[in-house]
């Protein structure tokens, strides 16, 4: 099993058990993919849902530039949302599963 496959092994648990989700394997390997080597760095693999620049980032960078959504209100409350299901309390918030999860929020699976 490589690498890739061992953190989307990772991801879908995780999705299954801090958010109640059962993943779609084929779109959370898309996003996996789509997000390329970032998923292989400590820091990078991580959301920190408590800071105001990341989750800027989250919202320019993803829901914006790659998903094609316009600038709205209903992205910061979204992301919000994802946060919130996958527990405030959680430390390590992975890039992909949040990712997915805006994926499935804004229905945009179309966009992989």
């Amino acid at each position: 099993m490589s690498k890739r496959d061992e953190l989307i092994t990772k991801y879908a648990a995780d999705l299954k058990d801090k958010c109640g989700v059962t993943a779609d394997m084929d779109l959370l390997t898309k996003v996996v993919i789509g997000l390329g080597p970032s998923i292989y760095n400590a820091d990078s693999s991580t959301v920190s849902g408590s800071d105001e620049k990341e989750l800027a980032t989250v919202k320019n960078n993803f829901l914006i530039k790659k998903l094609g959504l316009s600038e709205s209100s209903d992205l910061d409350g979204a992301i919000a949302s994802v946060m919130e299901t996958y527990g405030q309390s959680n430390r390590n918030k992975y890039r992909a599963v949040v990712y997915y999860l805006l994926v499935k929020h804004f229905n945009k699976a179309s966009v992989y």
